[in-house]
């Protein structure tokens, strides 16, 4: 996803279906199950595409509401942000531009800026464009002068001077090539470098050298009126509507807009990549591979998640408003594509990886209570998880916030009295009660971890 906020202890999250052939697969009703559940009772989204490919033909099953100001309903060409799928176009086009002679994947960053920039190395290391392809470049995931004006549409500001601006004044704490991290920066300074060589937009390279070939006609970053008029209205993680976002100089991380439909040729050219320029730039975005997070590779762009027996090829992304996921396995060529326009990030990667493979669980529904304000209201306070990690806690009538140290403040909902989640990421707070209803504690519980909190007075 192009860029979250750090929460709380910042991590990354990764219905049961009968195990069947993938050419006996109905999806329709089972899908429209999943779908509706997620939807109305977990209100993880507004509304949901969900989209597969079997052979020649491909379904689509869809739930929700697109928040439109027409309310017009959800479909297989109904306008999303894809965000971070974007990257995956990134990787694409730089491969097509090896392949064409313009540019080598050894070939250091710093060769394609201009002579004021002082690209940063790693004692005499420097970083390559395919260390920016695989998230090994060294550079942080979010350049530390990124400061928006306005955090509803954050990266439109963030312009070429002060990207320059930046990698001339850094310092590189891991050597290029052998470090991941996700790669916000490095995939926008990839794509700004791509515009630099070929003497175009970022966007005219994207739809002449792959929408174009691939018929996709209704992916892009600039929205025609069409576009507009069936782009879906993105929501936060509460479900309040919010902007849509537009990019500068960091496109390349993650600005395009597609449809489920468009996605689906994009899909089938990756289950079934044929002759031609974008199929054998494909088959070199898969061609390097380097360890990443937990039990996830690498790959130019995509990531790649080996369990159950099986191996996935993936990439997710969220913006503000909206979570993505597209993905396939390379065993048993079960596909889906998920569009969600809510910023449910993680339920969404654990739904797409669901509807491939079963194995993969889905993120667990949680249902929201009310509780009476009095009870909230002696929640309150101020909780040491560590010294330097305070959970602030207060109550407004019927609801409940709570502000991490230098963090935004979020709020919770309750599944008892006692037991609280949050929407924005993957974590909950439990409340201990001491004699007399007094709550002394408070336990956080993020990443298979439980931290308590004692109460300061």
């Amino acid at each position: 996803m192009p860029h979250r906020r750090s929460v709380l202890l910042r991590g990354l999250a990764f219905s049961l279906w009968p195990d069947w052939g993938w050419a006996q697969m109905q999806p329709g009703q089972d899908v429209a199950a999943i779908l509706k559940e997620r939807v109305d009772v977990g209100r993880e989204t507004m509304g949901l595409v969900a989209a597969f490919l079997d052979g020649d033909r491909h379904s689509i099953t869809a739930y929700g509401q697109s928040g439109s100001p027409d309310n017009r309903p959800l479909d297989g060409d109904t306008v999303f942000e894809i965000g971070s799928i974007t990257k995956v176009f990134t990787a694409l086009l730089f491969a097509d531009m090896v392949l064409r002679g313009e540019l080598a994947p050894g070939d250091p960053a710093a060769k394609y800026l201009p002579a004021s920039v002082r690209m940063p190395d790693f004692e005499g290391t420097p970083v390559t464009l395919m260390d920016l392809a695989t998230y090994t470049s060294g550079l942080p995931r979010m350049p530390s002068n990124f400061a928006p004006k306005d955090w509803s549409n954050p990266y439109i500001d963030y312009t070429p001077e002060r990207l320059y601006d930046y990698l001339s004044s850094h310092k590189l704490a891991h050597k290029p090539g052998k470090h991941y991290e996700y790669a916000n920066l490095g995939f926008g300074l990839l794509g700004h470098i791509l515009e630099r060589r070929a003497g175009k937009s970022y966007e005219e390279l994207v739809v002449s050298r792959i929408c174009m070939p691939l018929g996709m006609d209704n992916t892009r970053i600039t929205l025609s009126n069409s576009m507009q008029q069936r782009l879906a209205r993105g929501h936060s993680a509460v479900l309040a509507p919010v902007a849509n976002w537009d990019f500068s100089v960091l496109a390349g991380a993650g600005a395009f807009r597609s449809t489920a439909n468009d996605l689906m040729k994009f899909l089938r050219m990756c289950l079934n990549p044929a002759e031609g320029p974008v199929a054998s730039a494909l088959q070199m975005t898969l061609s390097e591979r380097r360890p990443g997070a937990e039990e996830l590779d690498v790959a130019l762009g995509w990531f790649i998640s080996s369990q159950f027996g099986d191996e996935l090829i993936w990439k997710s992304g969220g913006t503000g408003g909206y979570a993505t996921f597209i993905g396939y396995s390379t065993k048993t060529r079960r596909n889906c594509i998920v569009l969600s326009n809510a910023a449910d990030y993680d339920p969404n990667i654990a739904l797409g990886t669901h509807l491939i493979n079963a194995a993969y669980p889905l993120a667990k529904i949680r249902r929201e209570v009310p509780v009476d304000p009095a009870v909230l209201a002696a929640c309150a306070g101020r909780y040491e998880v560590s010294p330097n990690f305070i959970l602030t806690v207060h109550a407004e009538g019927t609801r409940l916030f709570i502000q991490a140290t230098a963090q935004p403040e979020f709020e919770v909902f309750a599944e008892s009295e006692t037991e609280f989640f949050y929407r924005v990421v993957d974590a909950q707070v439990s409340f201990a009660l001491s004699g007399g209803g007094v709550v002394s504690s408070l336990t956080l519980h993020q990443n298979g971890k439980h931290l308590p909190g004692k109460r300061l007075p």
